[in-house]
């Protein structure tokens, strides 16, 4: 009978499934495969195509593995300290089960209440020893949850040393092949004096962008794919979060009718389709802007870059890189941390986009998608 009370207080709850241990996993097995992207890009036959898979399947691995390794690490923490404080439960389950395993003599047949209650007590004792044996069975189980989870973070760590190197590495090539790219076909010649012309007479993005025609010259017909007919199914041009909707006002008291996206430190910034420069460097309070024509009238502006590539006037494939963010590169102590706001790993950048038809802006999420990461 005494045994009751404590089979009750013993019995925890059933292991939870390691799903961290699992993402933890599958994002080492992504950063193999970014790495094998890496090694190829250097034979491939479009070089900057495969940098930016390549640089893009690093940015998904390095992503899943700070959440993989965030998950695993609070998990293993709640397994900790789950099991300090059932020390004194442990070890009341154990001179339980130790006393049930003595060797049993005549007086374990022999009840006050005679044969009715020596079978009842046979009884008690049925459902009791199973329970106990399950209350032992979990805790191993957590015990071994958590070594395998500290072993894993420990195994973590050159695959993320590996990892981030390689993703540093694919950034550096993708900008010098972007440098050298010579085969893409050019749809106008800027003018570099009226360019810093409409720029020093420009007050507003809104006056800069009417007079963009201004600054070209020699301007070819080219027939691109149409953006209007895909609107609302263009991919995002950067991986993040959304800060501020189009015409919401920011602390310091000024409203835009663009999105401000968040994204990680050094993201990569790709055409959402097919589109030619317009103009690509600094502009008013924007920062580093690049303005992408995907056919006359449509306008993306994307602003907050801290690397353009491409020249003005020239014609980008659908996925080709645009920019890179700013911010450091990210370190292994800031993946792992289980906080996940470490300054390595944080949205820490912003990069404002908006959509302009005609003279007239539109809300930039009704042209995209969310399938590369956005959410609200």
């Amino acid at each position: 009978m005494k045994h009751l009370a404590l089979v009750l207080c013993l019995i925890g709850a059933p292991l939870a499934a390691q799903t961290p241990a699992d993402a933890a996993r599958s994002a080492m097995a992504q950063l193999e495969e970014a790495t094998a992207k890496l090694d190829a890009a250097e034979t491939a036959r479009d070089r900057v195509r495969a940098l930016t898979e390549a640089v893009q399947a690093f940015e998904s691995g390095l992503a899943a593995m700070r959440d993989g390794l965030r998950a695993a690490s609070i998990r293993e923490t709640e397994l900790r300290r789950e099991l300090d404080s059932r020390d004194a439960e442990v070890t009341r389950l154990l001179a339980a089960l130790s006393a049930l395993g003595t060797s049993a003599g005549p007086q374990s047949f022999v009840h006050p209440d005679g044969p009715i209650g020596a079978a009842r007590a046979g009884v008690l004792m049925a459902a009791v020893t199973p329970a106990l044996s399950d209350a032992a069975a979990g805790l191993r189980a957590d015990v071994e949850e958590a070594t395998a989870l500290r072993q894993l973070q420990q195994d973590a760590a050159s695959t993320l040393q590996t990892g981030l190197a390689n993703i540093q590495t694919a950034r550096t090539a993708l900008s010098q092949a972007m440098a050298d790219r010579t085969d893409l076909p050019r749809k106008f010649t800027e003018d570099p004096v009226r360019t810093a012309i409409l720029i020093a007479a420009t007050e507003t993005l809104d006056g800069f962008a009417a007079g963009l025609s201004q600054i070209s010259e020699d301007e070819a017909d080219l027939d691109l794919p149409s953006a209007r007919d895909r609107k609302g199914r263009l991919p995002l041009p950067v991986t993040g979060e959304v800060l501020r909707r189009a015409g919401e006002t920011d602390a310091a008291g000024v409203t835009r009718p663009g999105v401000l996206i968040a994204t990680r430190p050094r993201a990569l910034v790709t055409t959402p389709t097919a589109a030619t420069i317009r103009y690509r460097g600094p502009l008013l309070d924007y920062g580093l802007v690049t303005i992408l024509e995907p056919e006359p009238d449509i306008l993306f502006v994307l602003a907050g870059l801290d690397t353009v590539f491409g020249e003005t006037g020239q014609v980008l494939p659908e996925g080709s890189p645009v920019g890179l963010m700013g911010g450091p590169e990210g370190q292994s102590g800031d993946i792992q941390s289980p906080s996940g706001e470490r300054a390595g790993e944080a949205l820490s950048e912003t990069l404002y986009i908006e959509v302009r038809l005609g003279d007239t802006p539109e809300d930039p999420l009704g042209w995209f998608t969310d399938d590369k990461g956005m959410t609200e």
